[in-house]
């Protein structure tokens, strides 16, 4: 069977609506909302996405595919390289299986020194890391004195087929605690261990902050890499926004609701990963 034909086997294995949507905003309103791919074959790598779990869906005028907890957006454009070399290294997500995301017609590359850790490989080259229910290395552990219940599905197997995980960071050396304490500051992201890693909650997806020995220059920003920005979903975006500014935060796109009533505004971290700010995401999906 061709991996059209899976992706078909797929829809019918992985369909499961009541998973599919975002994750309830934490206390500063802030959840998972997207990731953003500029890539050359849009159609290749909706059937890649499709077969590891997702549904083609629409949000306002934004073709998506949707996972339990995130979005994948993809839109036609040429890139300067994949996450590799990047601020934002890859992105994970858990499954309950690496035999169903094979059977969806996906080849697993396993991670020998981590049982339960694997990776697939998109049509353009993106590594898209794996974590099945065996994995022992997925535990989040909140910073003491902290209380976060959404932080603790990281403790328990995933029921879902699939779900988003989390984003990795790599800066230079001696950045991980500051950006994790940026985060934390300005999306209200709980802070903790993800296994080893400096990390930070969201609703819907985990960061980790990773110094890298030796490396003295920044990273690439992602911005005009094949993903593009990370997403996030606010609930009332417009005051948010406003919060943000007060506090000395500079926007790239300020604050503007489009012609389908989906409100988003950008901004850049401080060591170069682009966000987009959106509200209307969790709503305005439909399926196609």
């Amino acid at each position: 069977m061709g991996l059209v034909g899976r992706v078909g086997l797929a829809l019918i294995l992985w369909a499961a609506p009541a998973w599919a949507q975002l994750s309830k905003p934490n206390a500063a309103g802030v959840a998972m909302g997207h990731l953003h791919y500029h890539v050359r074959d849009v159609e290749a790598n909706k059937r890649f996405w499709v077969a590891l779990g997702g549904t083609p869906v629409t949000i306002g005028k934004t073709d998506a595919i949707r996972f339990p907890d995130v979005f994948v957006v993809l839109t036609k454009g040429e890139s300067s390289g994949g996450t590799a070399g990047s601020v934002v290294n890859h992105v994970a997500f858990r499954v309950r299986s690496f035999a169903a995301v094979e059977a969806a017609g996906l080849k697993v590359q396993l991670l020998a020194q981590f049982p339960g850790v694997g990776s697939v490989t998109s049509p353009e080259g993106e590594r898209i890391e794996l974590f099945d229910n065996t994995a022992t290395n997925t535990t989040f552990t909140l910073d003491a004195g902290q209380t976060d219940a959404s932080a603790d599905r990281h403790n328990h197997p995933v029921t879902a087929p699939i779900v988003a995980y989390h984003i990795h960071l790599y800066l230079a050396e001696g950045n991980e605690a500051k950006a994790r304490d940026w985060y934390v500051k300005t999306f209200g992201a709980a802070p903790g261990l993800r296994w080893r890693y400096t990390a930070a909650d969201l609703p819907g997806i985990n960061l980790n902050f990773s110094d890298q020995k030796d490396q003295k220059q920044p990273f690439a920003p992602t911005r005009g890499r094949m993903l593009d920005h990370i997403g996030f979903e606010v609930k009332d975006l417009s005051a948010f926004c406003r919060k943000l500014e007060a506090a000395g935060v500079k926007f790239d796109a300020p604050y503007a609701k489009d012609s389908s009533g989906v409100a988003r505004a950008m901004l850049t971290d401080p060591w170069g990963t682009s966000i987009e700010l959106t509200e209307g995401f969790r709503t305005e999906e439909s399926s196609k």
